[in-house]
């Protein structure tokens, strides 16, 4: 059934918003909400719950959103918006006219299925800009990585931030969430080789092999490794560099160090 919404007070606007702006409320509901028709479309390949559709007929044609309907196999609410609404709801300014709200997945790291025998991951520890944590995630996409876990994060993974900076790579990416501990139990139990990005006892990175089971451990760029970590790690590997400083951007130094990976194992 398809309704028209006029009004910003509607409370299933309200309750709209609250999901985009607050993480608690995210986390109590299991929802979060989508925006733009590529990362819904990556939604749904991935496939994610879509339980609410808001539209704006002035934005995105009515044919569009059949075609997007005619992708699920269930029934959705669908709501049409002004778009006095729709502005005040979306985070782009250049709008797709399309808000959905969809279900959480379980993400528990006890639960992450591998889908190789040999496989390359990313781990995130603390990461707490969203912008960050979606650079993260496309460079995963681009190298086609096994996996992408974060370990104790700052914020939740369905931050309208972190979908958006991440173009919709995280609803196609294998992701889990656990905390320090928990991932490093889960790679070793695996039997899968730990190297941390850190200074402490670290030999440069393109020295080491990574053609075998392999997990690759980025931190903070302020704090760096926690403790934890630095103490499970089979090997600690830097970045070489030339300048003043002694950090990178973590998203840069991730990519640097997962396509070396990648690099090498297409040699294999």
């Amino acid at each position: 059934m398809q309704n028209t919404i006029t009004s910003f007070q509607n409370p299933k606007i309200k309750f709209l918003n609250q999901l985009k702006e607050k993480s608690r409320v995210r986390k109590k509901e299991g929802l979060f909400v989508i925006e733009g028709q590529r990362e819904l479309s990556l939604a749904l390949e991935g496939g994610y719950t879509i339980t609410q559709l808001y539209y704006c007929s002035s934005i995105i044609p009515s044919e569009t959103v059949d075609t997007i309907l005619s992708q699920l196999q269930y029934q959705v609410l669908i709501y049409e918006i002004t778009t006095e609404i729709y502005q005040k709801l979306s985070y782009r300014t250049t709008t797709e006219g399309i808000i959905a709200v969809a279900t959480f997945k379980n993400l528990d790291i006890q639960d992450l299925v591998l889908p190789s025998k040999n496989p390359l991951i990313l781990v995130a520890e603390a990461p707490e800009k969203p912008g960050n944590i979606g650079a993260l995630l496309r460079t995963a996409d681009a190298a086609q990585l096994d996996a992408v876990l974060i370990a104790n994060p700052k914020t939740d993974v369905y931050n309208p931030n972190i979908i958006r900076s991440s173009i919709g790579c995280l609803f196609t990416t294998n992701l889990a969430v656990g905390s320090s501990s928990e991932i490093i139990d889960f790679l070793k139990k695996q039997h899968i080789i730990i190297y941390g990005a850190a200074l402490r006892d670290a030999v440069d990175y393109h020295i080491q092999d990574y053609t075998q089971p392999t997990a690759i451990v980025v931190g903070t760029e302020a704090t760096g490794l926690s403790n934890v970590f630095l103490t499970s790690t089979d090997q600690n590997i830097k970045i070489p560099m030339s300048g003043v400083i002694d950090s990178m951007n973590v998203s840069v130094a991730a990519g640097i160090l997962v396509f070396e990976a990648k690099r090498q194992r297409d040699f294999i």
